[in-house]
């Protein structure tokens, strides 16, 4: 059986987190459900709204109403996409699970080579483009992220890593007991499996508004990812001490190889100052460390969860045959719109 074959008998759950995204969703359906019908033999949208300012939710009710593959997910507060994808892939019915952004940034046309991908044995599997539709800064932050999410990882994958992502969703099994606020899919798909694959996809442009994840955002990710899944910074503080130990004492042969030899001690004051400080900055990056680690074990032991979930809007069973007539789309973007 060929990997084409394979996916037209797929049955494919899509988990799309949504963000002030209004706008963003019509488009996404009209394109996303006449796409699916054709590749797949069955799937839902799974969206997931994670407490938008905007009237993300009222749309993806409306869709819902519309049609029964949309199944729609209100986040009680705002948690974080990561977050939003762990309530969407734990809601998944279906056998394999494509996850996606909600600005159309990630052709729907190139879902097909995800789960090629994943047809021919691969348990996770990346759309991964070169022609990322960012700045300089966004570019430069979001490498900073992944060098981060490698060491969380421990894996050359995550240079691939992206949102475009495609596996089945037995995986999810390894975390069905994960309770925790930091939440990072790509690592947690770690724990289920060292297959991981990326393929080359288009990156379209943003069809509205801006992205959300700024620089900082980006920044900070990959500082959770750090301290969240790694023990990599500890290792970095123990190297530190280890260097300024050997530091030390070669401050120390220095100044008694003065005394000896020459009969000359080192001057006083700004040369101790510099010493300590130096030592003093040295512990407190380790402690910093350290009292990191220790506020999220504090964090995990209050099990605060990922996610709560204020609401969800199910379609009824009867409208689960919806059409793609062109006037029954207008009808429903034009309530969409008013």
């Amino acid at each position: 059986m060929t990997a084409s074959n394979e996916v037209a008998r797929m049955q494919v759950s899509i988990v799309i987190p949504v963000f002030n995204a209004e706008a963003n969703l019509p488009e996404l359906y009209r394109q996303l459900m006449p796409a699916m019908v054709a590749l797949v033999e069955r799937f839902e949208v799974i969206l997931v709204e994670d407490s938008s300012s905007d009237r993300s939710w009222d749309v993806i009710r409306s869709l819902s109403a519309q049609d029964a593959r949309v199944r729609g997910f209100r986040m009680s507060r705002n948690y974080g996409q990561h977050n939003a994808l762990l309530c969407g892939i734990r809601a998944a019915q279906y056998g394999v699970i494509v996850t996606m952004d909600d600005d159309l940034q990630h052709p729907v046309s190139e879902i097909s080579l995800l789960l090629q991908a994943v047809a021919a044995g691969h348990d996770v599997v990346y759309g991964n483009s070169n022609d990322n539709q960012h700045d300089l800064w966004r570019n430069l932050a979001s490498r900073m992220t992944k060098l981060a999410l490698q060491g969380a990882m421990g894996a050359k994958s995550a240079a691939q890593v992206s949102a475009f992502r495609a596996f089945p969703t037995r995986l999810r099994d390894a975390f069905r007991d994960y309770r925790s606020p930091s939440v990072s899919i790509d690592v947690l798909l770690t724990w289920a499996t060292t297959r991981f694959t990326a393929v080359s996809v288009k990156h379209a442009p943003r069809l509205s508004g801006k992205s959300n994840y700024t620089v900082r955002k980006l920044i900070t990710h990959a500082f959770n990812l750090m301290t969240g899944f790694s023990t990599m910074p500890l290792q970095l503080a123990s190297v530190v001490g280890f260097v300024f130990t050997l530091f030390g004492f070669g401050i120390l042969a220095w100044v008694l190889g003065r005394y000896f030899i020459s009969g000359t001690s080192v001057p006083g004051f700004p040369f101790l100052a510099s010493v300590i400080a130096i030592f003093s900055g040295a512990q407190m990056f380790t402690l910093g460390i350290i009292g990191e680690y220790l506020a999220r074990m504090y964090g995990r032991t209050m099990e605060r969860p990922a996610y709560v979930v204020l609401e969800s809007s199910e379609a009824p069973e009867s409208q689960s045959g919806v059409t793609h007539e062109p006037a029954a789309f207008e009808r429903l973007t034009q309530r969409v719109g008013d």
